[in-house]
Formats: C-alpha cells, sequence, structure tokens
C-alpha cells in the first residue's frame, strides 16, 4: 500500500475516533440500564441501515456464501457481548476506567492474530504487554482504595476490550472481500438481535425513559455507532486489525477530556499514570505491525 493510499483510512480512522469518544458521555447521560442501552443501540442503527441495504446491497446480500455469512454474525455477537460488558462496566468504574481499560484492545488482536494466525508474538508485543499489566495494575490499585464496585467495572472493562478483538479480526478477514455496508448491517443487526434477548432474558424495561434518555440512544447509534465503527470497519478493508485498533488508543483522550468537562470527573493521578503507561503499552505491542504497513509504503515511494 503507498502512503498515499493510507491517506483516506487515516482521516477515516482520526474521524472515528472523535465519534467513539462521544459515547461513554451519551451512554452516562442516558438514563436507563446497561443493556437497554446497548440493545437501543444496535437496534436503532440496524433500523437506519435496512433502507440503505435494500436499495443499494441486496443482491451481494443474497449471493453472499454461508461461511462468509456466519462469519458476520459470529463478528457481531462479540460486538453484542463488547457493549453489554462495556456499558456495564461504567455502572461501576469511572469513564476514565472503562475507556482506557476497554482500549487494550490492540493487545488482545495481537495476542488473536499470534494464536489463530502464523504470527509470532514478538519481543515489541511481550515488552508491551509487561508494561500495560503494569498500567492495569496501578490503576486496579487506585480503584481499590476508592472501592470494590470499581474494580468488578475495570474486569468488565476488559471482557469489552477482548470481545472487541474477535469483532476486529473477523472484521479484517471479511472486508477486503464484503462491502461495508453489507458487512455492517449483517454484524450490527446480529449484534442487536443478540442484545435484544439478552435483555429480554434480564427483564430489562424498553419503555417508560425520558424524552433525553430516547435522544441518548438515537445519538449513540448515530455517532459513535453509524460514524465510529462503521468508519473503523472501513478501515479494515486498507489496513491491518492491529493498525486500526491502534488508533483506539485516542478514545481515553478525548472521553476522558470530555467527562471532565462535560461530567465534572477529573482524573485521578493513580488513572493518569496507570493510563499513561497502559497506553505507551499498547504503542510498543502494536509498533511492529505499523513498521510492517509503513516500511513497504516508504520503498515503493
Amino acid at each position: 500500500m503507498s502512503a498515499e493510499s493510507t491517506v483516506r483510512p487515516y482521516i477515516g480512522l482520526s474521524t472515528g475516533v472523535v465519534a467513539v469518544s462521544f459515547a461513554a458521555i451519551f451512554i452516562r447521560w442516558a438514563d436507563a440500564p446497561p443493556l437497554a442501552i446497548a440493545a437501543y443501540r444496535l437496534t436503532i442503527a440496524s433500523v437506519l441501515l435496512a433502507p440503505v441495504v435494500l436499495l443499494t446491497a441486496r443482491h451481494e446480500l443474497r449471493s453472499l456464501s454461508w461461511p462468509d455469512f456466519r462469519l458476520a454474525l459470529l463478528s457481531g455477537a462479540f460486538l453484542g457481548f463488547h457493549f453489554a460488558f462495556w456499558i456495564t462496566s461504567l455502572d461501576y468504574t469511572s469513564v476514565a476506567s472503562s475507556v482506557v481499560f476497554v482500549t487494550t484492545g490492540p493487545l488482545w488482536v495481537g495476542l488473536g492474530a499470534h494464536l489463530f494466525t502464523d504470527d509470532q508474538l514478538s519481543r515489541g508485543i511481550v515488552a508491551g504487554l509487561i508494561i500495560a499489566v503494569l498500567g492495569g495494575i496501578i490503576i486496579g490499585y487506585g480503584d481499590i482504595g476508592i472501592g470494590s464496585t470499581e474494580l468488578l467495572g475495570d474486569l468488565l472493562a476488559i471482557a469489552g476490550a477482548v470481545m472487541v478483538a474477535g469483532y476486529l479480526l473477523i472484521g479484517r478477514t471479511l472486508r477486503p472481500k464484503v462491502s461495508l455496508i453489507t458487512y455492517i448491517f449483517l454484524t450490527y443487526g446480529a449484534a442487536a438481535l443478540e442484545l435484544l434477548i439478552i435483555a429480554i432474558l434480564t427483564h430489562q424495561s424498553f419503555t417508560g425513559y425520558t424524552a433525553n434518555t430516547y435522544l441518548m440512544f438515537l445519538l449513540l447509534a448515530v455517532a459513535p455507532q453509524l460514524v465510529g465503527h462503521s468508519l473503523f470497519n472501513w478501515a479494515l478493508r486498507y489496513l491491518s486489525a492491529t493498525y486500526v485498533s491502534v488508533t483506539i488508543m485516542g478514545e481515553p483522550i478525548g472521553s476522558t477530556l470530555l467527562a471532565w468537562f462535560l461530567l465534572n470527573e477529573p482524573p485521578t493521578v493513580f488513572k493518569v499514570i496507570g493510563g499513561a503507561l497502559l497506553l505507551a503499552g499498547i504503542w510498543i505491542a502494536t509498533r511492529e505491525e505499523q513498521k510492517a504497513i509503513t516500511e513497504p509504503a516508504a520503498m515503493e515511494l
């Protein structure tokens, strides 16, 4: 891939990071249970996509092979669990801790690529894992001083990161051969169905919320989901899952700053130090992947 051809993915990824940074804020402003929020987010996004798919991608949807169809549904299952875990974590821990932990996704993407492909864990990835774990321990230690519920929130956010890694790895496999609109419709739709079933089984309410909460549902579906996640999925056609996932490192910065100004939730010293180490670990672990993309591009110039 030439340097020029990566300009558009970079712009798309940057825009996606800005869009997803608002997710934690909208969730905090929504007066509803976490699973209901997640179900509404994916369901509204899927409903908005449906007419576009029917008008532009009906033939591709019908001709999609069964293995690819199953992989898209599996990707949606990972995405659904990601939101279920992560949004629930915001009920137990701060926006800063939750978003930093959920953005450990690149580490899990790298580990998944090592386990399920021929890729080997380099020294850089191992060093990144060690530094990131140290950062997580520091954040967790700070949360112990606050209360046990924060630790539960941190663990839920980590589970969300593992789920999003599976989602991105499958996306990298499918996106080069499946159009964006078809892929996100199947993925978001499968995630929506999964979350609706979970919400029903856990007796979540879908009605009786304030007008502001319904507005937050809509904003979550449009900005973080249809704009943010769709831009990430678009970029997966051109860049590796590890490289795309590293851009999520910008989300904690955006979300923490927004939480500081909009929610009056300043980051603690533990979260600043631990978060910096954790993000440094992610950067080190993904540096090899970045070299794999940038060095061939430089040779083509």
